[in-house]
């Protein structure tokens, strides 16, 4: 059989009421800007602020960055959608989005379950902490995370880009991704939700297993120590961690890892809209509003401008 790739691929978008396009344009762009402002600012901090130069504003500077990308990968294609009579994406331009995307976000899966290491470091062996993460080691570690994540997408997004696409050129959605691309094939695709499934299982179980080892010795931790202040102290800490990972972990398995269901094509792009773009944008919140050391960072940088 002869291969079929289509020149482009038309994307659905987020609703095909035309009435909504511009107030949620406006909604977007606002999550976006704050996204690109709130993700580029705390790179910024963790690099010009000497007391940030610490593991932790390592791990957080990367997954700024991580979230930056990823959001950057979908949110100006949608946008410029809202505003376009003709949703096309070239052939190799989906290609290219699935692949960004999907590297960055596997990326993110990855960092997450080191930072949960970091915090278990931090509180259970305090001490000990910037001789177990030395710069060698959270470099390594973070390499390691981008090596991971990149792999993975490419697993996935070079067999799906080799199937015969002799269906309808329409992708079901407002970005490309593997489970609506995979409605516009003729080819068998078993092989290639098989090695979704087990990767997508592996790359998040592999990193669930490490938060919840962590978490578990951290509580563990928490417990023994004798005073509440102590105890409180020590568990806000892991509080925005813990935040950011129930979010991006909830909405990770829901979208990949539930068994396939008719009928929910509206959820999984309200699902696709929480983790691709509005996570993002709180990533940056999440570990700013309750974090003392990025809170005086902030300070410090506004009276250094307003002087």
């Amino acid at each position: 059989m002869n291969k079929s790739f289509p020149m482009e691929f038309i994307l659905y978008g987020l609703t095909d009421k035309t009435e909504l396009n511009i107030p949620l344009f406006v909604i977007f762009l606002f999550v976006y800007i704050t996204t690109v402002v709130g993700n580029v600012g705390l790179i910024s901090l963790s690099i010009t602020q000497k007391h940030l130069h610490k593991p932790m504003y390592f791990f957080l500077s990367n997954l700024s960055f991580v979230d930056l990308v990823y959001s950057s990968a979908v949110t100006p294609k949608m946008l410029w959608d809202f505003l376009s009579k003709s949703k096309t994406i070239s052939f190799l331009g989906c290609a290219i989005q699935m692949y960004v995307f999907g590297s960055f976000a596997s990326t993110e899966c990855l960092l997450l379950g080191i930072m949960a290491y970091d915090r278990y470091v931090a509180i259970c062996s305090p001490l000990q902490y910037q001789v177990y993460m030395s710069s060698i080691l959270c470099f390594r570690m973070v390499v390691v995370a981008y090596f991971g994540g990149f792999v993975n997408s490419l697993v996935h997004t070079v067999p799906a880009f080799h199937l015969n696409f002799c269906r309808t050129n329409i992708i079901d959605h407002f970005f490309c991704d593997l489970p609506p691309l995979f409605k516009l094939s003729c080819s068998d695709i078993s092989m290639n939700v098989v090695v979704l499934i087990i990767l997508a299982g592996l790359v998040t179980m592999s990193s669930m297993t490490l938060v919840l080892v962590s978490y578990t010795n951290i509580v563990l931790a928490i417990v023994r120590i004798q005073s509440a202040q102590g105890r409180y102290k020590a568990f806000n800490t892991c509080t925005s961690h813990i935040t950011a990972v129930s979010i991006f972990y909830g909405t990770i398995f829901f979208m990949y890892l539930r068994p396939s269901v008719r009928n929910v094509l509206q959820q999984d792009r309200v699902a696709s809209v929480f983790y691709s773009i509005v996570i993002p944008m709180l990533n940056p919140l999440i570990y700013s509003l309750r974090n003392a050391e990025v809170i005086e960072a902030v300070k410090h940088y506004w009276k250094y401008f307003k002087c």
